[in-house]
């Protein structure tokens, strides 16, 4: 019990380090994350793709003023795990971020220069007092000239660009699913086999209403979000 108060102690702030250098606060924030509903991203070679459960199921509720998948800028989207007002804010940002971008240099932000920005500010967090640490995981995917790109910043502040990952609950299984794959993908293909991997996890509780899909191609460089009828088309 004297143990157990006393590494109890040392989660009070999220920048204090317990004896076996742990940020406690910040650990607990990643146990939130994977409460979350999750999000598949795939960097294709025609574009990218998120694929997300945003796991309304009321049915008061609007469906398309859920949408789990953000626009940052014409090029970029995000989506998020774990507490997503806390991704409000983030988000916020980016898109703050990609606007003055445009207006100072006529031209759309760097993939990773959105990243990187959210993922400093995730860090600030883990490092001053007086705030916890945002309780959410980001993925961002978007284009960089002819070139797809994906990265997700973990709670810790750190990112990695990836050619498929995920975030939110399932995430290190639905990994596991990814790795066995081919990833020279279209983004038909990379929707087919995200909704594949849904299907196995969800099982029974699998509905095509509780998606949200949006996508990017090299070629047009618009965002495209699919509604109902459109995912249905994927799912066999």
């Amino acid at each position: 019990m004297e143990m157990q108060n006393q590494v109890m102690g040392y989660d009070r702030a999220a920048t204090m380090f317990s004896p076996d250098g742990h940020l406690l606060q910040v650990e607990y924030a990643e146990k939130t994350v994977r409460l979350g509903s999750a999000s598949i991203g795939f960097s294709c070679k025609d574009g990218i793709v998120i694929i997300a459960d945003k796991r309304t199921r009321d049915k008061l509720i609007v469906n398309e003023s859920a949408n789990k998948i953000q626009e940052v800028d014409d090029h970029i989207i995000a989506s998020a795990a774990g507490i997503l007002s806390d991704s409000r804010i983030l988000i916020e940002k980016a898109q703050l971020l990609a606007q003055q971008h445009q207006v100072t240099y006529d031209s759309g932000i760097d993939v990773e220069s959105i990243i990187k920005e959210i993922s400093d500010l995730k860090q600030a967090f883990t490092q001053y007092g007086g705030a916890r640490p945002f309780g959410v995981s980001i993925m961002v995917a978007g284009l960089s000239g002819a070139k797809s790109k994906l990265f997700v910043s973990d709670v810790t502040g750190n990112y990695y660009e990836y050619k498929a990952s995920a975030i939110g609950e399932n995430d290190e299984r639905i990994r596991e699913m990814l790795r066995e794959e081919n990833f020279d993908l279209t983004i038909d293909d990379a929707i087919k086999l995200g909704f594949k991997i849904f299907k196995k996890l969800l099982a029974k509780n699998f509905e095509t209403s509780r998606f949200d899909v949006c996508y990017i191609t090299i070629k047009d460089k618009k965002l495209v979000r699919l509604d109902e009828e459109e995912i249905k088309k994927y799912v066999r």
